[in-house]
């Protein structure tokens, strides 16, 4: 990384986001859902920590196990044992290469960050359009 970037404070922060459109889209919030239900084993939990709904968690994993060329989570329902989920061989492979390819980004976006925040009138603060 750039040493010579800025570091982020309340008052001077970046934010970098990567979503990937091929015939299907992965983006931030995919990501951390699949990320979730691995740290968690819950679609419930995984919701309550990201603040979604369990329809809504529910239907991107749906989503994402139609798109992909093998399902990225397999959920088992409840019983003597409890319900839960968890990625599949390919849903964890399928996170860490968008998790490498946003860092990969991150990096690459770093080494220019310097040169566009000197292009940025002092004073300037965050708009409502970009």
């Amino acid at each position: 990384m750039n040493t010579n970037a800025a570091p982020d404070t309340p008052e001077h922060s970046t934010r970098f986001r990567v979503q990937i459109k091929h015939a299907v889209a992965i983006g931030p919030g995919k990501a951390d859902v699949l990320q979730g239900i691995a740290a968690t084993g819950s679609l419930a939990e995984t919701g309550r920590r990201l603040g979604m709904s369990y329809q809504r968690i529910w239907s991107l994993v749906d989503a994402m196990n139609k798109d992909f060329v093998e399902p990225l989570v397999i959920k088992q329902r409840g019983g003597t044992a409890g319900g839960g989920a968890r990625l599949t061989p390919i849903g964890k492979q399928v996170l860490a290469l968008y998790r490498a390819i946003e860092e990969d980004a991150r990096v690459a976006a770093a080494r220019r960050l310097p040169e566009l925040v000197a292009l940025i009138r002092p004073g300037a603060g965050p708009r409502e359009h970009s």
